[in-house]
């Protein structure tokens, strides 16, 4: 993997393809390696670039206070110091939760965002109890990553039988290497985030891409996110949950580049 310096820290990345730029911004308790099926196959149409986000597989960790503005300002200054001219920002989960906040942050970077079982934020987009269940298990989690006796099967609603069981265990995988700072930081960051307020302000084309058997992020919430940002455009899977770009990445892909496709961007400088 490549890396660059953000604002003192190192931040990895990988980078592949050629034509206009996709940044995809991975979820919580992961890294850039669970996008590794659109690395191959969106690269042929586009130049897709997979961060490592701050505490996440070989970036740099933040500090205990780092919170959604924070990631979006380090992500904000990725893109520049990479020289990304209006990349589409595809966020998953967390990630899509990350790209809202840099649009409200800096509406000038990109040229449409993609949120795939996004949130406005926990906050914005759960019951408050809910909300207090999620960040109760990070922080348990949290402990047990750091004595190295977290399973990540234990999460509620992550894992689905649409998954293969090699993608299972390649998802594990990577999750067992998450570290308890990065954990700790985004279920905190997610679990302070309200981001209702911005919604109606969003002035760039918006992709949201939900499975109809999403535990984490229902269609609920993906039917009122529709609502709220006016040039939005919902696109429900059926039968997939929360991870639908990994239980068919055929049918995900198809969805991200039809949209892509009828919008025009630069590609790198």
């Amino acid at each position: 993997m490549d890396s660059v310096e953000i604002a003192g820290r190192q931040v990895a990345f990988e980078r592949a393809g050629k034509g206009p730029v996709l940044v995809l911004v991975h979820g919580a308790v992961s890294d850039s390696r669970v996008w590794r099926q659109q690395l191959g196959t969106l690269s042929d149409e586009f130049t897709v670039v997979a961060w490592d986000a701050p505490g996440c597989g070989q970036s740099a960790d933040p500090p205990e206070a780092y919170r959604l503005a924070d990631y979006a300002d380090c992500l904000a200054g990725f893109i520049e110091t990479l020289g990304l001219r209006k990349p589409h920002l595809l966020g998953h989960s967390f990630g899509g939760a990350l790209v809202l906040e840099l649009y409200r942050r800096h509406p000038r970077v990109p040229a449409s965002m993609i949120l795939v079982g996004g949130y406005a934020g926990w906050a914005g987009s759960l019951p408050m109890g809910e909300v207090s269940r999620r960040l109760l298990y990070a922080e348990q989690a949290a402990r047990l990553m750091a004595d190295g006796e977290w399973d990540p099967m234990s999460m509620p609603g992550l894992f689905s039988d649409l998954m293969s069981a090699q993608t299972v265990s390649e998802l594990a995988r990577i999750m067992t290497d998450s570290r308890p700072v990065a954990a700790r930081t985004m279920a905190h960051a997610l679990a302070e985030a309200d981001l209702r307020d911005m919604l109606a302000d969003v002035d760039v084309p918006t992709l949201l891409v939900y499975g109809d058997a999403d535990q984490r992020s229902p269609l609920t919430v993906a039917e009122t996110l529709h609502a709220q940002l006016p040039k939005s455009q919902l696109v429900v899977l059926p039968g997939l949950g929360h991870e639908c770009y990994l239980e068919s990445p055929e049918r995900f892909t198809h969805e991200v580049r039809a949209f892509l496709r009828t919008l025009a961007s630069p590609g790198l400088p």
